[in-house]
């Protein structure tokens, strides 16, 4: 994340100090990071995946002086340490997982120029989003992920994957709403950031189904953040953990401020959080993302 920041900071300033900062945080990484460790490692390597790609894309990008020699290095780090371990996804874990993951293989993918991964990644990541967000349109149960199918069988199993969730009505719950909302908040925000790459990529996600599940969880979530009243039927009537985070800045505005749709808990969230900081792998999105 500081690699990050200081990137943002050459860009907006264009003062080499920072530059030169964003390089150094690349360059020692690169020569000494083997893995992450633990059980959460996927999850590890995910945020900070695709933290990096970012950072390196807008210094390699931008005649910020960094080495070729340094640049090969930070890609085989990339391509040796962090790909291999996000790549694959992770089935049978909360959503949030899988969504991170596929951000970073993506991001990754894009630096090395890997068009093979990055449309595995993306094939990936289409079907545990649309298994992420549920849709009136999904019918009574949602989507499950074609990686999870051998062990989501019957509606109850289902129904215990989704935190015990057993109606579905509404547009916008989430695999994890039931959890609490920070975790959906991780995921949201994975859902965003994919978008948005893609976008640039020349894949408009969120004029397709993502982008509607993203719109309607976004909405969802952030009316009950803001204090709206819950019905008993959501979450077998438990008290809700609202905690979502600075999730909703880059959603909202390609949804909201780009493509028109009406967000009015989203728009008011958002304005109320501003301005986004940094957790984990969000990064200053009021910075990037505001009316952008």
């Amino acid at each position: 994340m500081a690699a990050y920041l200081n990137s943002l900071a050459w860009i907006v300033t264009k003062s080499t100090t920072y530059s030169k900062r964003a390089i150094e945080f690349m360059n020692a990484w690169a020569s000494t990071l083997q893995a992450h460790t633990n059980s959460n490692a996927p999850l590890q390597a995910g945020f900070a995946g695709s933290v990096w790609a970012r950072a390196a894309e807008l210094i390699r990008h931008t005649d910020a002086g960094w080495a070729d020699a340094d640049i090969a290095k930070f890609e085989d780090m990339l391509r040796d340490v962090y790909l291999p371990q996000v790549i694959v996804g992770a089935p049978g874990y909360n959503g949030n997982w899988e969504l991170i993951m596929m951000e970073a293989a993506m991001g990754i993918s894009i630096f090395l120029d890997d068009h093979e991964s990055y449309d595995e990644a993306m094939l990936r990541f289409l079907d545990r989003a649309a298994a992420y967000i549920y849709l009136e349109s999904d019918g009574d149960m949602p989507h499950t992920a074609t990686v999870d199918a051998k062990w989501l069988k019957t509606n109850k199993d289902i129904i215990k994957f989704w935190n015990n969730q057993s109606i579905f009505n509404v547009s916008g719950l989430s695999q994890e709403t039931c959890r609490d909302f920070e975790h959906t908040g991780y995921g949201l925000a994975a859902m965003s950031h994919v978008a948005e790459t893609s976008r640039i990529q020349g894949r408009d996600l969120y004029k397709e189904d993502t982008g509607s599940r993203l719109r309607y969880g976004l909405e969802f979530h952030s009316k009950y953040t803001l204090g709206g009243l819950q019905p008993e039927w959501l979450c077998n009537n438990e008290t809700l953990s609202t905690y979502l985070g600075p999730a909703t800045e880059i959603g909202f505005n390609a949804l909201s401020y780009r493509l028109g749709y009406a967000m009015p808990s989203t728009e008011k969230l958002t304005e109320k959080q501003r301005p986004s900081g940094a957790l984990l792998f969000y990064g200053w999105e009021t910075l990037t993302h505001l009316r952008n």
